[in-house]
């Protein structure tokens, strides 16, 4: 019994210590708190595993960009390397070809030139010994040769001389005489040029080549434009070049529709809407071509032979000869014809001086090759004469005294002259002859042309005309050749401009190249054997030289 009351008495106070209002538990909050404390590390977990995500790609693109520049330094590495060894190989190569140029300088510059061959589209059989195995004549034969057949024809240049220039002095005279200031053509005194006043010529009859330089009357002048200036030129343009008639303002024609507005309703009389000039006669009173500014050439001729007719008509009557035009592609050019019968012949070449130099536009030069017909009647040829007689002038000082270059020049051109008599001219000119001399003349040491050298000098001479032949390559000896001396006053423009090849015309036409060969080695041929024939004989074809009466 006391322990059935005892259980009672354990089990009342089981439960009252057990009742929640008597003792409130402090953590009956628990679930709540921890499924907040769950959440909050939920989303600290969300922001981990973000972060993390975010620090993976930042390493994977730290490992990318570091492997990217690997591969950059790497190639890097290699161009390097590369670009050495190719700068190495540049190098090489350079140092290579300077030396065959020099040694290929030198082979030129030598006493004896080797004739190089063709390509296919060359002559057969032209290849083989320099001038086909030629042994000019011995010096002995040379000097005696030059001395009876050549020299005279200097003594009698500078008779001949004198007398055209004292007759040419009165016709220019008397031309200015009748031309009108205010509206003609202003005549200047001329300039003589070629083998004449180079003391060259041996070809008969003697000829002096003049120029006569004209200008525009105010206030008009001439405004060249020369053919390397533009920048594409067809090939058989240049040489040329245009001369434009402007005013001193620099307009064209006067006209002040370029500088002031017009109405809509009204229209310039001079300039259409393509801005052509239209015929005027203020412009064919000076010499231009029909709707152009430029200066004609056809007009130009016709000018000056009209000018020079009435000038020889206002002083005919103090001359005991006749007057009368010789050639008819040619404006001035002019032959005395003396009672006796004898004439002498001379030219007076129409020109334009460009800009201040001593570069000259000529319409028509019977001497100097036409690199081609022009295009147009607009297009002018451009003459380096003056420059020439200036270089060999300058050039004389420095060689030694009696030098033999006039000599090489005198023997070849006369040459050339019994080989065109014989069969015809060919592509092969004079002209050509002096542009390899004075090739040569920069080529040689000034002692190289002693003359006791005669004999070398002239049988390089022509291995240097033979070398060109079958290249077909002769370049202009001042376009585009920066080898000139600076003081001759060259244009920086012609200096700076692309060689000009004056064998063209031997690429184009291969019956005008085979005939100019063919020409050219029968003239070898038939050299020993002239030489010696004018040698014991030397025609007397002089003219005698009349004074005025």
């Amino acid at each position: 019994m006391a322990m059935g009351l005892f259980r009672v008495c354990l089990v009342v106070v089981t439960a009252i210590i057990n009742h929640p209002l008597l003792f409130p538990r402090e953590n009956a909050t628990v679930p709540e708190n921890e499924e907040e404390i769950i959440r909050k590390m939920q989303a600290h977990q969300e922001k981990l595993q973000l972060e993390q995500l975010r620090l993976e790609e930042e390493v994977a693109r730290l490992a990318a960009e570091k492997e990217a520049l690997e591969r950059v330094a790497e190639e890097g590495k290699q161009q390097n390397e590369t670009r050495t060894a190719w700068d190495l190989w540049s190098t090489l190569c350079m140092i290579l070809f300077l030396m065959i140029e020099v040694w290929r300088q030198d082979h030129q510059d030598g006493p004896s030139l080797e004739c190089l061959g063709g390509d296919e589209d060359e002559l057969p059989g032209l290849g083989g010994a320099p001038l086909r195995g030629l042994t000019l004549p011995d010096k002995a034969t040379l000097a005696h040769f030059y001395e009876r057949c050549i020299r005279g024809a200097t003594a009698d240049a500078a008779r001949t001389r004198e007398f055209v220039e004292g007759f040419v002095d009165d016709l220019l005279e008397a031309l200015r005489s009748l031309c009108n200031r205010d509206t003609d053509m202003e005549v200047e005194d001329f300039i003589g040029v070629d083998s004449m006043y180079e003391n060259w010529q041996v070809d008969r009859p003697l000829v002096c080549h003049l120029f006569v330089p004209f200008t525009p009357p105010e206030p008009y002048r001439f405004h060249p434009e020369l053919w390397c200036c533009s920048r594409s030129v067809p090939l058989d343009r240049q040489g040329y070049g245009q001369i434009k008639v402007v005013r001193a303002d620099g307009d064209a024609l006067g006209c002040i529709c370029g500088k002031t507005k017009l109405g809509e309703d009204m229209l310039c009389l001079l300039h259409g809407k393509n801005n052509m000039v239209r015929p005027s006669g203020e412009m064919e009173d000076l010499l231009c071509a029909r709707d152009s500014p430029y200066l004609d050439t056809m007009q130009v001729m016709k000018w000056f032979q009209t000018a020079l007719t009435r000038a020889w008509h206002r002083i005919a009557r103090k001359y005991e000869f006749d007057l009368a035009f010789g050639q008819l592609d040619s404006p001035g050019s002019l032959k005395i014809k003396f009672r006796s019968g004898k004439f002498m012949p001379f030219n007076l070449i129409p020109v334009i001086q460009c800009d201040d130099s001593d570069l000259y536009f000529v319409s028509h030069l019977p001497r100097e090759p036409s690199w081609g017909s022009p295009a147009s009647s607009t297009d002018w040829l451009l003459s380096f004469a003056v420059y020439e007689r200036h270089f060999l002038r300058t050039t004389l000082k420095a060689l030694p005294e009696g030098a033999c270059h006039l000599s090489c020049l005198q023997i070849t051109s006369f040459l050339l002259s019994k080989q065109s008599r014989l069969t015809s001219p060919s592509g092969l000119s004079t002209y050509h002859v002096k542009t390899a001399l004075l090739h040569l003349l920069l080529l040689r040491r000034a002692t190289d042309w002693k003359a006791g050298q005669l004999n070398a000098r002239l049988h390089e001479l022509l291995c240097f005309l033979e070398k060109s032949l079958l290249e077909k390559k002769l370049h202009h000896f001042f376009i585009g050749n920066r080898k000139v001396p600076e003081a001759m006053g060259l244009p920086e423009a012609v200096r700076r401009a692309e060689p000009l090849n004056l064998f063209r015309p031997f690429v184009l036409q291969r019956s005008l190249y085979r005939k100019t060969v063919d020409s050219f080695y029968e003239m070898l041929k038939n050299a020993p054997a002239l030489i010696s024939e004018y040698s014991l004989h030397v025609p007397a074809d002089h003219a005698s030289l009349p004074q005025k009466a």
